[in-house]
């Protein structure tokens, strides 16, 4: 494991902390393959009766590095369906990890980094963070959290979340069902350690259990591999290499409308 990943104890948690600040934590190639492994890690840690996942610095994970994503869209373009499946995967392993997880949202979780979120089982958060899924204003598609979303917030706020790509701050988040709790920065780990406690005295074969029967009475509908197709293909079309030109070089894509004056 890489410097871009932290794994430590803390109490019976092992406490897993994104480590790319000066990315804000992007979700590169490395960061995935690492963040899976500390999950893997802690599935078969004893010490470990939980999970705790943070982000260093002012974000909690700012989404898909877009540098990276950038480009794969010239002569690497196959990178694109490996790096949908990779990410598909470690969403799918944080879903279905039999230890329960606490998401402790130190700041921005956006796009991706909102995905991370959805795929825990808690989430306590600081007030002044962000959510959003502003996969749309780029021309990508959020398919792989939509059914993680939708079991958080209903169908009425995941429409309005994925297709205006609004972002909401941590109190609002409370009040939707996306995070369990808010915190200051100061207590915010804290708190996650109130969670941990509190998870560590369940029967580690009943939490393991009841995750699993949460898992088969959420009655996903579509595939794993489906949505990460449906992630992969419009990072290939023209829209989605307009929106990112128009993102990098700061100003509003090309299918944007113009406010109108007056």
């Amino acid at each position: 494991m890489s410097d871009v990943v932290r794994y430590e104890l803390r109490g019976p948690a092992a406490v897993v902390t994104l480590n790319r600040p000066e990315k804000r934590n992007a979700l590169s190639r490395e960061l995935i393959a690492d963040l899976s492994d500390a999950f893997l890690r802690a599935a078969s840690d004893p010490d470990a009766r939980c999970v705790v996942l943070t982000g260093a610095g002012p974000a909690f994970c700012a989404g898909m590095d877009l540098d990276e994503l950038r480009a794969t869209l010239g002569p690497d373009s196959d990178k694109v369906w490996d790096d949908a499946h990779r990410l598909s995967a470690l969403y799918e392993l944080i879903y279905t990890l039999p230890k329960p997880t606490v998401a402790a949202v130190n700041g921005a979780a956006v796009a991706g980094g909102a995905g991370l979120v959805t795929v825990c089982d808690l989430a306590v958060s600081v007030p002044d963070a962000k959510f959003g899924y502003p996969e749309v204003r780029r021309g990508l598609v959020a398919a792989m959290v939509l059914p993680h979303l939708l079991r958080h917030v209903g169908e009425r706020t995941a429409r309005w979340l994925l297709l205006t790509g609004e972002l909401i701050d941590g109190l609002a988040a409370l009040r939707i069902g996306l995070v369990n709790q808010v915190s200051s920065a100061e207590t915010l780990l804290a708190a996650a350690d109130e969670w941990a406690r509190a998870l560590s005295e369940g029967g580690p074969k009943a939490l393991a259990t009841t995750k699993d029967l949460l898992r088969r009475c959420s009655r996903q509908g579509v595939a794993v591999d489906e949505l990460a197709r449906a992630s992969a293909e419009p990072r290939l079309t023209e829209e989605c290499r307009s929106g990112l030109a128009a993102f990098f070089g700061k100003r509003p894509a090309p299918w944007a409308v113009a406010p109108s004056q007056g």
